[in-house]
């Protein structure tokens, strides 16, 4: 079986943003249920294909891509990129959803969502459309829910080092430090100043400081009624017990499951943010993904605790 066969595409982001990312798609079989990956802040889509390969392998067809300003969708000058977190989810996330129904109109859709990118599929307007969400490591970065072992290293890094960079280069030089990918201005400020209700903490530009347009920004999460499992490493600094149910408090109408995974549950020491896409965990932890995306059910052999499940509310 060969390794890459993921195919690079490009696609408009609702503005016209020209988006570049990759798919994985069935020659044989027509209307294979679809799933989007969505990136961590910073993450490049090609951090994500192994795992998009396994989901293939699976009976999946599969779309990942980068944000605007990071990776394939990097301008020529991120000074000149003003992308923030809404634009991320509003815009780009949306443009895949319909990139997806483009390709395959009656295809049931899936999302897989890392990081950030559980916030971002609430700001999509088609998020309705996804019919079952795997959330990773999932918050939106409100530093009282960091972890309590890390908090005064993580707020130095992230809200005194990059909004002070971010300010003196017009862009986030991330890379240079070997934290992450270069990173838009908007998205790196949204991030060093989030407080805990994201629709009164991104945005904050005077035209858009008003209780309408947080109000619009909440409203949007309440479109994902799909059952969501949410799954936080007990060692992860950012998914932290608050952090993922302060996320997760938004989607009122989706069933929520919130799945706290011990590293020692599969004889690891430490698994933390990012790990979960790594290709060592493809017998350890990539068969629970694949089990909820199938059937809705918690694979029993990785589980951990169950810490807290949230039904979804009566429709307003």
């Amino acid at each position: 079986m060969q390794d890459w066969i993921e195919q690079s595409i490009r696609f408009e982001a609702t503005d016209g943003y020209s988006l570049g990312g990759f798919v994985w798609r069935s020659g044989e079989v027509k209307n294979r249920p679809f799933v989007l990956i969505t990136c961590a802040t910073s993450v490049r889509c090609r951090y994500y294909a192994r795992f998009a390969q396994y989901l293939f392998e699976h009976g999946y067809d599969v779309l990942t891509y980068d944000y605007r300003g990071i990776g394939e969708s990097r301008p020529p000058s991120l000074k000149d990129c003003s992308a923030d977190w809404a634009d991320w989810g509003e815009k780009d996330l949306e443009g895949a959803l319909r990139y997806i129904r483009q390709l395959s109109p009656d295809a049931r859709i899936h999302a897989v969502a890392h990081s950030i990118g559980g916030f971002a599929l609430g700001l999509a307007q088609s998020n309705h459309l996804v019919q079952r969400v795997l959330m990773v490591g999932a918050q939106f970065a409100h530093y009282r829910d960091y972890a309590d072992e890390q908090k005064w290293a993580m707020l130095w890094r992230w809200h005194v080092v990059m909004p002070l960079l971010t300010r003196l280069c017009g862009y986030f030089p991330a890379k240079k430090l070997g934290w992450m990918e270069d990173t838009p201005a908007g998205v790196a400020l949204d991030w060093s100043r989030m407080g805990p209700a994201f629709e009164r903490s991104i945005r904050r530009k005077p035209r858009s400081r008003t209780e309408a347009a947080a109000a619009d920004l909440k409203q949007n999460m309440l479109g994902l009624s799909a059952p969501i499992l949410a799954i936080a490493t007990t060692d992860d600094p950012f998914a932290t017990v608050s952090a993922t149910e302060r996320l997760l408090s938004y989607y009122e109408n989706a069933d929520r499951h919130f799945l706290r995974l011990k590293p020692e549950t599969i004889d690891e020491k430490t698994i933390g943010h990012f790990a979960f896409f790594h290709d060592r965990y493809r017998e350890k932890l990539w068969p629970l993904a694949v089990e909820w995306l199938k059937q809705g059910e918690i694979l029993t052999s990785v589980s951990g605790d169950l810490h807290q499940i949230f039904p979804s509310q009566p429709a307003r």
